[in-house]
């Protein structure tokens, strides 16, 4: 994250009022938000959403309170661009090899995001802000949104490779033999679900880390992986899947 603020005045800067969580342009524009998203951070690291105000963004940002209340009208709309302005990053999902190897990492990449003190205060500071503020709830879901849809290259690369199946339940294709594959991850039986895998993965881990407060870690990752692995081979995860319909159940 950028350490570099920039200092605002109340006057005019010949800067249109944007909407908080709208895409914006580089140069002087971007530096003022990713002072004001650390600042943001920063605070919510300190003292929590309740405790977070316009005033301590400012003081820790350089940009002036006018400026603040201006631009983002208020702390839930400086909560709602800082989680924009962190979905506007250049992650991208693993890239193993192996549907199971990039599975595997995902899921080791959420522990370590929520284990490693270097990075885990501010994370778990905005998941809590989103119990708080149904504006910052909305941003936290169009985040992950962002997220999971970037995971449908998983999907794409496991498809062309033959890891997935076929149709639901089926055994995987080889990649020598079986029906072939659109590159979106279409099947005889439908698409892919690439945000439903990759939520499979982070779930348990979610789960402990936020529900029962249990300590997660690589092995704790890689299990959570294998299982949305087979979960994902079995069909689960495709569209219009029957896996796991019982007998008699309503068609």
């Amino acid at each position: 994250m950028s350490d570099e603020a920039v200092h605002e005045n109340g006057r005019g800067t010949g800067e249109t009022t944007p909407t908080p969580g709208t895409r914006r342009p580089g140069g002087r524009t971007a530096r003022t938000r990713a002072a004001v998203r650390d600042a943001v951070l920063a605070g919510l690291t300190e003292h929590g959403y309740p405790g977070l105000t316009v005033e301590y963004v400012a003081a820790h940002s350089g940009v002036h309170k006018t400026t603040l209340y201006r631009r983002w009208k208020d702390v839930e709309g400086l909560l709602a661009d800082a989680l924009d302005l962190a979905g506007e990053d250049s992650w991208t999902p693993p890239d193993t090899g192996s549907l199971e190897g990039d599975l595997r990492a995902l899921a080791r990449e959420v522990v370590v995001s929520f284990t490693d003190p270097a990075v885990t205060a501010s994370g778990s500071a905005m998941i809590a802000a989103a119990f708080h503020s149904e504006r910052a709830a909305v941003a936290l879901r169009d985040y992950y949104a962002e997220r999971f849809a970037r995971c449908e290259v998983l999907v794409e690369r496991a498809v062309e490779r033959g890891e997935l199946p076929a149709t639901p339940g089926s055994a995987p294709d080889t990649p020598e033999a079986g029906p072939p594959h659109s590159a979106s991850g279409t099947t005889a039986a439908g698409a892919i679900d690439a945000g439903a895998l990759a939520r499979a993965v982070s779930a348990p881990l979610f789960f402990r880390l936020f529900i029962t407060r249990e300590p997660v870690d690589d092995a704790l990752a890689d299990q959570a992986a294998a299982a949305a692995l087979a979960a994902a081979r079995a069909g689960a995860f495709t569209t219009g899947s029957t896996a796991g319909t019982s007998p008699g159940a309503a068609s």
